[in-house]
């Protein structure tokens, strides 16, 4: 069941931010959602809302997805109207998806980097030093060369509110992985927090420090 809760950032925006809970929910049924509460936010008739929720199996694709990038046996890949390209989601992955009016709806890179702001906050207050790489949207740990990827970000803007979102790993089976290339990266490793503080981490552990991180970077960018 959703548990909704109403958020003000006093100290940088007094814009409400309603965040649910989701749990598990198919993607097809979340994107509808999604597109129902876009829809609402644009009109004024809905307050801004972040979801967080897990999907899943399920691979989708970016607008910039290009066909050697899917899986090659057959499996099924949705196809969305996202930036970025293809990507895995499934259970022990942790999903956010902020709906949110933009103060400025064209600097859509200055969003992103403030998301991946917030994500590297999360990493921080659970001991992973993580970072961004220039020229590469997500988030990164380990070693120069060796890199590897612990969450991805895909964005869409449309009349000045966003969709989609990010993704988290938290303890999902990374091997979902290795049947596409993920966000297109040839040589991305895939890496998760649990992974990372070699021990068990589950979704419900993270999702208060989630909430909290990424309710401060949207308070930065929404209107």
């Amino acid at each position: 069941m959703a548990a909704t809760t109403a958020l003000t950032e006093s100290d940088v925006s007094l814009t409400p931010l309603v965040i649910s809970r989701l749990g598990l929910i198919s993607y097809s049924e979340a994107l509808d959602l999604q597109r129902k509460v876009h829809s609402n936010v644009v009109t004024g008739s809905a307050q801004n809302t972040f979801f967080l929720l897990e999907h899943p199996d399920v691979y989708t694709a970016g607008k910039r997805t290009i066909e050697s990038e899917r899986p090659q046996d057959g499996t099924p890949v949705i196809d969305v109207d996202r930036g970025g390209k293809i990507t895995w989601h499934g259970p022990g992955q942790l999903v956010g998806y902020p709906i949110v009016k933009l103060a400025k709806p064209s600097e859509l890179v200055g969003f992103v980097r403030e998301l991946e702001n917030g994500l590297i906050e999360v990493c921080k207050e659970l001991g992973i030093p993580a970072f961004q790489i220039a020229g590469r949207t997500g988030i990164w740990v380990g070693l120069p060369r060796l890199e590897r990827k612990i969450a991805a970000i895909g964005i869409r803007v449309a009349s000045g509110v966003s969709m989609h979102g990010f993704a988290i790993n938290v303890n999902p089976n990374l091997s979902a992985f290795d049947r596409i290339i993920p966000c297109g990266i040839v040589d991305v490793t895939v890496t998760s927090i649990s992974q990372e503080l070699k021990k068990d981490v589950s979704v419900n552990q993270i999702l208060p420090i989630v909430e909290k991180h990424i309710s401060q970077s949207l308070a930065k960018v929404s209107a």
